[in-house]
Formats: C-alpha cells, sequence, structure tokens
C-alpha cells in the first residue's frame, strides 16, 4: 500500500472512486466552495500526492454533496470541519437545511482526475480562490 492510499482523518473509505465524511455544510460568501486551508491542504496531499518529487498542495479537490460535484478550494476564512459553498452553488441545487453537518464524498485520485476535466479553468484556479 503506498503512503498517500489511507483515507484522511476526517474521510473514511467508501468505494472504488470516494470516501466519505462528514462536515458541516455552510453557505459563504466566497466565489467557490472551499473548505480551511490547513485541512485542505493535509487532505489533498494524502489523497492526491504521489509521493515523488515536489507537488502542488493547493489544487482543487473534488467533492460530492448529494449528486453534485465541484472543485474545493483552501481558504483561509473557512472554519475546520466546514465545507463552505457560495451562493452560485447553492443557487444551482436544492440543498436544503443549511448549515447542517452532511456526509460528503471525496474523489479519489483517479476519479477525480477525470471529473476534473468536465470543470471549467476558472473553476479550477486556485489563485483566485480566496
Amino acid at each position: 500500500m503506498c503512503w498517500h492510499a489511507k483515507a484522511p482523518a476526517m474521510f473514511e473509505a467508501f468505494s472504488n472512486g470516494y470516501y466519505l465524511g462528514r462536515l458541516y455544510v455552510e453557505p459563504y460568501g466566497g466565489e467557490r466552495p472551499a473548505m480551511a486551508k490547513a485541512q485542505h491542504e493535509r487532505v489533498n496531499e494524502q489523497v492526491y500526492a504521489s509521493g515523488e518529487g515536489v507537488e502542488r498542495l493547493d489544487a482543487p479537490l473534488v467533492m460530492k454533496l448529494d449528486d453534485c460535484h465541484f472543485p474545493v478550494h483552501g481558504a483561509t476564512d473557512v472554519p475546520a470541519d466546514t465545507l463552505a459553498l457560495p451562493q452560485s452553488v447553492l443557487d444551482s441545487t436544492d440543498f436544503d437545511g443549511l448549515p447542517a453537518l452532511r456526509e460528503v464524498l471525496l474523489a479519489k485520485a483517479e476519479r477525480a482526475r477525470e471529473l476534473l476535466t468536465w470543470f471549467t479553468p476558472y473553476e479550477l484556479d486556485a489563485d483566485r480562490a480566496r
């Protein structure tokens, strides 16, 4: 088993393509889905890094809530253990009863590479995350 194949602390193995976790999901004033920057980097390293050479830890994570996938960036203004969703995401979904503790899927590295091809460069641009 590779050092990075283990599920991150806030997630557990769920299927071939996803880890399952519970995060507090809340509305967010930012432009893109986000989670606490330190946690984002830690999860990114554990799930997406190969362990070879210098690797980016600010690339978006791919998460799924209900039937919606979205790239998630790190942000300093989001509390730990929280998935913060901007109004643009909330407007295009039927996520009711937020804020709330919800089950969230985190795409494993291979699945994430597949899914990232669906998003626009704007959605993936880590420099635009706050």
